[in-house]
């Protein structure tokens, strides 16, 4: 497994891309995680002066047969915001080697071994084969300018992102919230079937929000927008 270093509106020296190589210590982490599929590690600069202390982001995204474990830091040199990264990383890790060691032999299945055990596991980006937003999308008039599409009147969609997830229940996608180091995290609820999300709210407390379709609705029924922290 190699380790892949990119940056995002910046150039990545030689010397940091060696630094990450020393400081992210493949053995140690397939120590804690010996599934690790790939590791990315991903640097972007801010250039607001007044963001100097905290000009430097970067983010190491881990990837393995497991939950996906993210951990990222802000400092005012990159070497900084690595040192912080990695011992969110470390950290996250430790916690999720120690969980699943705790559990062994209590019956339950991982999050890594539900998509081979359990059949016809449910797909978020797909129904009968097409995308989910195929049909809106007809219907909704793009105009492209530059190399940003504009649906309708707006708002521009500058990023979009397509998941695939097996249904879980609600104990571990809080878990999986903590590990990617998020403030919501969206899942498949597996006692209900239904697209959920749970999310912080003040101190130790947290929220979940199921969506349900209502066929009756029509097309000027209210969506399920809104703050997360209500």
């Amino acid at each position: 497994m190699d380790i892949v270093v990119k940056g995002r509106k910046t150039e990545v020296p030689e010397r940091f891309r060696k630094h990450v190589a020393e400081k992210l210590k493949l053995d140690k982490i397939q120590k804690l995680d010996a599934k690790v599929i790939s590791l990315d590690v991903e640097v972007s600069k801010e250039h607001n002066p007044r963001q100097a202390d905290h000009s430097d982001r970067v983010e190491i995204t881990l990837r393995s047969r497991g939950p996906v474990i993210r951990a990222e830091a802000a400092a005012a040199d990159p070497y900084a915001a690595l040192d912080l990264a990695t011992g969110k990383l470390e950290a996250r890790l430790r916690k999720q080697h120690d969980k699943r060691h705790n559990r062994r032999g209590s019956g339950r299945l991982s999050a890594a071994d539900v998509a081979d055990s359990v059949p016809g596991v449910a797909e978020l980006s797909a129904t009968n084969g097409r995308p989910l937003t195929e049909e809106a999308t007809q219907s909704v008039p793009t105009t492209k300018i530059g190399s940003i599409e504009v649906q309708g009147e707006g708002p521009l969609v500058v990023r979009e992102k397509l998941h695939t997830a097996a249904p879980m229940t609600l104990d571990q996608a809080l878990y999986e919230m903590e590990l990617v180091g998020h403030d919501f995290y969206l899942f498949v609820d597996s006692e209900t079937k239904q697209p959920s999300v749970v999310y912080r709210r003040h101190a130790y407390d947290y929220g979940v929000i199921h969506l349900e379709t209502d066929p009756l609705a029509g097309s000027e029924a209210g969506g399920a927008g809104g703050a997360l922290g209500g």
